[in-house]
């Protein structure tokens, strides 16, 4: 089992996503057993809102863990804010968003809110390899 984790700090927090999606390519890549392009391009994709919506939403900071298992890809990010994601209607005019989380309970065979001991919560998605 392969796995990976990336601090993302809230720098830029456009950089930092940016830096979330390369840090998900280059794990990807190095993958003993690498994934179909599409698989990936998913992962990332699921990486880049995960981590969007905890540096938005869940304090401004956020760790993100990667781990491959035999048939699925693992995305897990750690932030400071105890509140869950929650589905609301998209805005389809004011540009507030609500798009995120249906997609990725779309792509993921599953996803997962736990909250942490140490305060905050893990947002998890489980990916198809």
């Amino acid at each position: 089992m392969d796995t990976m984790s990336v601090n993302v700090a809230p720098v830029r927090s456009a950089t930092s996503v940016t830096g979330a999606r390369e840090s998900a390519r280059d794990f990807l890549e190095g993958l003993d057993h690498p994934i179909a392009a599409e698989a990936a391009d998913t992962v990332v994709l699921v990486v880049s809102e995960l981590v969007t919506n905890a540096l938005r939403h869940g304090g401004g900071t956020c760790t993100l863990d990667l781990t491959a298992h035999p048939d699925t890809i693992e995305v897990a990010v750690h932030d400071r804010s105890p509140q869950a994601p929650r589905k609301r209607t998209p805005d389809l005019n004011g540009g507030t968003g609500g798009f995120g989380w249906p997609m990725v309970n779309h792509l993921a065979h599953a996803t997962a809110v736990a909250r942490r001991m140490a305060g905050g919560k893990t947002v998890s998605a489980l990916l198809p390899r």
